[in-house]
């Protein structure tokens, strides 16, 4: 069995822990995380706007871009490390909601944690990329609440009754 854990910033000790308590110890597991692009392009792209005078080695864009490779190893080392037993660990970057499902081919089961509101049940409990991911997955995917879920209280109220015909 081929696992996925996508390790997401806010939420990746929830779907770390689902791993541990819930996937078989003879699991292949891989410990995932995307780096969003968009920060540092934005940097480089304001700095290169100064019409090429700016240098290379001032350019904030790399800056940016080496900071966000450590954290996403210091990242991958934590999650291993809560994990407590073998698993790889796959830094990616790009446009996160793509890379996941990419990552995702081939495997089994991808384990992601819930990343928008936490107040209520209901759709908005995921933020866009991963409504993004549970839709086009090309695997099961386990859904964890990064905390104990909202009560059925949350739920929205039915819409009313038509009226009834004459």
């Amino acid at each position: 069995m081929k696992v996925i854990i996508w390790v997401a910033e806010g939420t990746w000790e929830a779907a770390v822990d689902a791993a541990r308590d819930l996937v078989p110890a003879e699991a292949d597991l891989t410990l995932l995380h995307v780096t969003d692009d968009k920060v540092a392009a934005a940097a480089h792209h304001a700095y290169t706007g100064l019409l090429g005078r700016g240098r290379r080695e001032r350019d904030p864009g790399v800056r940016l871009e080496a900071l966000s490779q450590a954290a996403a190893a210091e990242l991958l080392e934590a999650a291993a490390e809560r994990l407590g037993r073998d698993a790889a660990g796959q830094a990616r970057h790009g446009r996160v909601e793509h890379e996941v499902v990419r990552a995702a081919e081939g495997a089994d089961l991808l384990i992601c944690a819930r990343d928008g509101a936490s107040d209520r049940l209901g759709p908005r409990s995921l933020a866009p990329p991963t409504r993004f991911v549970v839709d086009h997955a090309p695997c099961r995917v386990l859904l964890v609440w990064p905390e104990p879920a909202p009560g059925l209280d949350s739920l929205p109220p039915s819409p009313p009754s038509p009226p009834p015909p004459h």
